[in-house]
C-alpha cells in the first residue's frame, strides 16, 4: 500500500505533490529545492549554499519516510548550470561519503523559482 510521506522540516510543496511515497520498503522522494521551511523561500547565496539546503531538505523528507541518506540507492540530480557540476559534486560527496548511491545528474534549462539546484531519490526503510 501506498503511504504519503509528510516532513514537517521540510518546505512545503510548491504544487500538487506530496515530499515524497513510499511502497513497500522503498520510498520515493519528491525533488527538493534550496527552500528553507524556517525563513519560508530560497536560501541565499550560491550553487554551494543551495546545494546544502537541497540535501538537508532531502535528509528531512528520508527521515520522515523511515530511511536516511545512508539508505538511498539511487539520486537524479538537477542542475541550472552545468557549470555547477564540481562545486555541486564538493557539497554532495560531504553528504554521501562512503557507499555513494547510483546517481544521474545533467543540467536543465530552468528550475522552478529559478534555483540552481534540485535532488530527488529512491531510497529503501530502514529495517
Amino acid at each position: 500500500m501506498k503511504t504519503i510521506i509528510t516532513a514537517t522540516t521540510a518546505p512545503a510543496a510548491i504544487g500538487p505533490y506530496s515530499h515524497g511515497t513510499a511502497y513497500n520498503q522503498l520510498i520515493f522522494t519528491s525533488g527538493q529545492l534550496p527552500v528553507c521551511a524556517q525563513k519560508g523561500g530560497v536560501v541565499d547565496g550560491g550553487i554551494t549554499e543551495q546545494s546544502v539546503q537541497s540535501l538537508e531538505n532531502l535528509k528531512s523528507v528520508l527521515e520522515a519516510g523511515g530511511g536516511s541518506l545512508q539508505s538511498v540507492l539511487k539520486t537524479t540530480c538537477y542542475l541550472a548550470e552545468i557549470s555547477d557540476f564540481a562545486a555541486f559534486n564538493a557539497v554532495y560527496q560531504q553528504y554521501f561519503q562512503q557507499d555513494c548511491p547510483a546517481r544521474s545528474c545533467f543540467a536543465v534549462k530552468d528550475l522552478p523559482l529559478g534555483v540552481k539546484v534540485e535532488v530527488e531519490a529512491i531510497a529503501h526503510v530502514l529495517a
